[in-house]
């Protein structure tokens, strides 16, 4: 058994996999293992390539289960660019939950935010037009499935130009969030997130 669990907070950059070993392609792309020194440990759930964000990474198997099986229902909270304003009876189409290829997604909450957030440039940034106006919205999923902010915003017309997750909730009104970190960069959860992980995956380490 592990002696010791570690919970690992990680800004992922654009265009870095969400893995650390990459054989698939014959050329050099960006893994984990550029930026995390930490040996057997792993990511719970996923961020695409061309995603952001906050990734928790553990070697505690029980919690990145609890974590990251879609029946478990944790919240998830994004900051998506996309092209174009949705109205909000084209948003009520995703808060209610819409039929992408063979299912429906979960009820998400979803919000237009007033002004742009503050985050890093991404490198390199989205191409922007000119004549075609960007909205940001902030969208708390309770899945995970494969690249579902990007498929959801595509159903209602509304094409994801930048997708960043800020935060996961850990129950008890607890939550993990980027604040503090730069993209690249990560850290040791402090004592009070480690308790809460802890209480969420049953162990006490």
């Amino acid at each position: 058994m592990t002696s010791y669990y570690h919970y690992i907070l990680f800004y992922k950059p654009y265009n870095v996999l969400c893995q650390f070993t990459d054989e698939a392609s014959p050329q050099k792309r960006l893994t984990l293992k550029d930026f995390i020194p930490i040996p057997e440990i792993y990511s719970v759930g996923r961020l695409d390539q061309d995603s952001e964000g906050l990734l928790l990474l553990t070697n505690n198997g029980q919690l990145q289960h609890r974590l990251g099986h879609r029946k478990f229902a944790h919240p998830r909270t994004y900051w998506v660019q996309v092209e174009r304003i949705p109205d909000e009876s084209e948003l009520d189409h995703l808060r209610q939950g819409i039929i992408i290829q063979d299912y429906k997604t979960r009820p998400a909450i979803i919000k237009k935010l007033s002004e742009e957030p503050i985050l890093p440039p991404r490198d390199p940034p989205i191409r922007y037009r000119k004549s075609v106006p960007t909205c940001w919205l902030e969208i708390t999923l309770t899945e995970g499935r494969n690249r579902q902010v990007r498929k959801m915003t595509a159903a209602i017309g509304f094409p994801t130009l930048r997708l960043v997750r800020v935060s996961i909730n850990i129950g008890k009104k607890n939550q993990l969030s980027l604040i503090g970190l730069n993209p690249g960069e990560w850290r040791e959860v402090t004592a009070k997130e480690r308790k809460a992980l802890e209480d969420l995956s049953g162990f006490a380490h």
